[in-house]
């Protein structure tokens, strides 16, 4: 049984050669990030214990009529609802603990907000996969043991991928082969049984549907959420590791934007285009937020035109922080999104706006226009600061004017300490960023340098002289943009090409079962022309020749030749195997392509315990009618199968019958499609 990914190219590897399947992280390693990932799991159980005591106190309380029963009711849901919302807050602190994903290097930088991975419980695929492979693609489904084991260990390491690259490669080959499987064995006109329950990452309500669609949607909303933690763990004190940050806050927000826009209609808070749009902006103002510290790291030079370019990065990573906390400020994400990040969002909407007018006061303060300076440049930097100047003032006249350059400084040194005022205080209100220490130094030092400025260039006067500061234009040598998740880029084998290429073998079309064809070539003349590559189909078949006698028809594919898997083969293999048989004629198993229309039920069941007046238990049920349309459609004749009637088989076992299946061939190695032509067209619809 391997352990994760099959490598590129339909042929396989030795599963012991140079250590190519990889496994997840060990989910028992007592590492920070895997105690807080386990305590998000126990969690999630504890959330849903909670709400099913809820729900059953408010259907009791619904039917009851007695007083006392009903008062005693009361009495519990109270109970109830508190005990969830401590619970909740418990599990908001659990997002906000940023000390276990910022890098192990100590630096003195504002912490950055990562996304934790979504929780799921075990599923298993083994009695579906063997049932679906035995009634449609007419194979024995023993021999694809192994691969359905494959397709498990894959899902199960992805539930602890490592915080690096190969963690994100490992969950793309599972979203990218979930497109495989999607195609080989979900129709999309039936249900297939299969339930994957999936936890909200930031309330821990549980989501279950028997559709693959919201296994898809998690695995992307985990990749992205991978990034965010790749992104905080970078060394921000070196230029590789910020921009190695800036990169990897940009993919999670082209992965979650790519999620909003694929899968529209998520029945998990967490995955809403509401909420999705607000993550994408908080991973884009954290990606800016680095360029940021990217361009300081070297230094601020205490220079006119630097000071220009720092005050006005400053001014950008200020605007972005605020219009993040606006959009976290509205409903609906405002009663879902963690209070502590909507509290972090605007403090620093104000540091990095008292930056700015800090970095502004410095250059007019600081700085005199000499002789021999470049007046124009100079004017030109001043102008582009602002909307437009102050009152009274004009860009050449301030830079000649010491006195008003003074003014119009120590007004942008009161309106720096104003802002990290506001940023303190912010800070101070919420529980959660008053524990992160280091958010609090680094908002304390650059409160008491603006202070410090404040207090140097004092006048009695000022409190009636000093102007009002104008807004800095925010600009950036850097906008952050999305970058789109790179599916390309990894290459999976399809755990299932056995069972034949799938632009033919898919879940999508029905064949009749492979009838074995004995025929003998007339002096040469097979009777038949081929066509078609992988797999080859019977064209021009002559009627009275002996392969048609025998039950060929044209259009049929050819599956094997004398016991040899022709699934893979091109037309020129096929002739050649053809030629090849004796005099005693040729051995050719052979299908034919049905209409397939089902009047199977389409309808999808969410199965969602959650938030009270948003979440509510959906049942779609099937009426009387559909199920007698489905019992019609599974007593359709087929001769080649009986179904089983045990229905308490061992847990791998197939709940259906074969009398006689051949046995499968050996693949034939053939490199297949890319799997996102094979993604299906209507993944937004749940």
């Amino acid at each position: 049984m391997t352990d994760a990914l099959l490598p590129a190219g339909p042929q396989p590897l030795e599963k012991e050669s140079d250590g190519y399947f990889r496994k997840g992280c060990n989910p028992l390693a007592q590492t920070g990030r895997s105690r807080l990932q386990n305590q998000r799991a126990a969690l999630n159980q504890q959330i849903l214990k909670a709400v099913r005591m809820r729900t059953g106190a408010e259907n009791l309380l619904k039917v009851a009529t007695n007083q006392k029963v009903r008062e005693q009711v009361r009495l519990e849901l109270s109970f109830v609802n508190s005990d969830l919302q401590m619970l909740k807050e418990e599990l908001e602190g659990l997002n906000i603990s940023v000390g276990v994903y910022q890098s192990t290097e100590e630096a003195f930088t504002v912490p950055l907000i990562p996304l934790g991975l979504k929780e799921t419980k075990d599923v298993d695929f083994s009695v579906v996969l063997k049932d679906f492979i035995l009634e449609h693609y007419s194979e024995d489904s023993c021999l694809y043991e192994d691969e359905i084991a494959d397709l498990m260990d894959l899902r199960q390491a992805c539930r602890t991928p490592s915080r690096d690259e190969a963690g994100v490669e490992l969950l793309m080959s599972y979203f990218i082969q979930l497109g495989f499987v999607e195609n080989r064995f979900f129709p999309p006109t039936r249900q297939m049984g299969i339930l994957f329950t999936w936890y909200d990452s930031l309330t821990g309500v549980p989501v279950s549907q028997q559709n693959l669609l919201l296994e898809k949607a998690s695995i992307l909303f985990n990749i992205g959420a991978l990034y965010t933690q790749i992104g905080t763990r970078c060394n921000r004190r070196t230029q590789a590791g910020l921009e190695g940050a800036v990169d990897a806050f940009q993919r999670a927000a082209g992965v979650l934007n790519h999620l909003k826009e694929t899968f529209t209609h998520t029945p998990s808070y967490d995955m809403s285009p509401a909420m999705l749009s607000v993550l994408v902006k908080m991973m884009l103002a954290q990606a800016q937020e680095n360029v940021f510290e990217k361009i300081c790291l070297p230094g601020i030079r205490n220079e006119f035109f630097m000071l220009v370019k720092v005050a006005q990065e400053a001014a950008k990573v200020g605007e972005v922080y605020r219009q993040l906390h606006t959009a976290m400020s509205q409903a609906p994400v405002k009663e879902n999104i963690p209070y502590s990040w909507a509290s972090l969002a605007c403090v620093k909407a104000h540091h990095y706006g008292a930056l700015a007018h800090y970095f502004v006061a410095t250059l007019l303060i600081d700085h005199q226009l000499k002789p021999g300076a470049d007046e124009d440049h100079q004017e030109k930097c001043l102008s582009q600061l602002y909307d437009h100047m102050p009152e009274g003032l004009t860009p050449l006249a301030t830079l000649k004017n010491g006195h008003q350059r003074r003014q119009l400084g120590k007004s942008h040194v009161r309106r720096a300490v104003v802002h990290h005022e506001e940023s303190v205080r912010e800070a101070s209100l919420c529980k959660k960023l008053r524990n992160i220490a280091v958010l609090q130094d680094v908002l304390s030092a650059a409160h008491r340098r603006s202070q410090l400025k404040d207090a140097q260039h004092r006048e009695d006067d000022d409190l009636l002289n000093l102007i009002e500061a104008p807004d800095i234009i925010s600009k950036t040598e850097q906008e952050v943009e999305i970058i789109l998740p790179q599916f390309s880029k990894v290459t999976v084998t399809d755990f299932f090409q056995k069972l034949g290429p799938l632009s033919v073998f898919s879940a999508n079309k029905r064949w009749t079962p492979p009838r074995s064809i004995h025929f003998t070539a007339e002096e040469g003349d097979l009777g038949f022309t081929l066509r078609g590559n992988s797999p080859v189909q019977v064209h021009f078949l002559d009627p009275q020749c002996s392969a048609a006698l025998a039950g060929t028809k044209e259009g049929d594919y050819i599956v094997s030749i004398q016991d040899v898997d022709c699934k893979w083969l091109t037309v020129s293999e096929v002739m050649r195997l053809l030629k090849a048989c004796g005099r005693d004629g040729v051995e050719m198993k052979i299908v034919s392509l049905l209409d397939f229309t089902s009047s199977m039920h389409n309808k999808c069941a969410t199965y969602s315990v959650g938030m009270q007046k948003t979440y509510s238990m959906i049942c779609l049920a099937i009426d009387d009618d559909d199920k007698t349309d489905k019992a019609k459609k599974i007593s359709k004749k087929l001769s080649f199968l009986s179904w089983g009637t045990n229905k308490n088989r061992q847990k791998s076992a197939s709940t259906l019958c074969l009398p006689s299946v051949g046995v499968a061939r050996p693949q034939v190695k053939k490199k297949l499609p890319s799997p996102f032509s094979l993604l299906n067209s209507d993944s937004s619809l749940y």
